[in-house]
């Protein structure tokens, strides 16, 4: 990661608000902590999508349910993230979002939630 995209508002957001990539989930992307909880796990995986970070994507998906690879689309560029409740521990839990996205088509979202 730059130093220049380390101190950029997060993708996810920024937890607290505003919070930078550094500071909010950089290092859950360098693989140099595991997000505490199941929103920061959300917010993560949002902001591997933002940054193109399939790998991360991939280590955060469930064994179970996950592709044997995945791709992200150059395409789309993720514009906002809105979490609309959490519940949970730190090991289990569900978040509910709203995931924002610009492409060819035009804008979209999707909402879901994520265990």
């Amino acid at each position: 990661m730059s130093a220049a995209s380390a101190e950029r508002t997060c993708p996810c957001g920024g937890r607290p608000e505003g919070a930078t990539l550094a500071a909010c989930c950089g290092p859950y992307l360098a693989g140099e902590a595991w997000p505490p909880e199941p929103e920061a796990v959300m917010r993560s995986r949002y902001t591997a999508y933002a940054t193109g970070d399939a790998d991360h994507v991939f280590r955060t998906w469930h064994p179970a349910t996950r592709p044997s690879e995945v791709d992200l689309d150059p395409a789309i560029r993720w514009t906002g993230l809105d979490v609309l409740s959490a519940s949970g521990d730190d090991t289990e839990g569900t978040v509910e979002f709203a995931a924002h996205w610009l492409s060819g088509d035009g804008a979209a979202r999707q909402r879901g939630g994520d265990a």
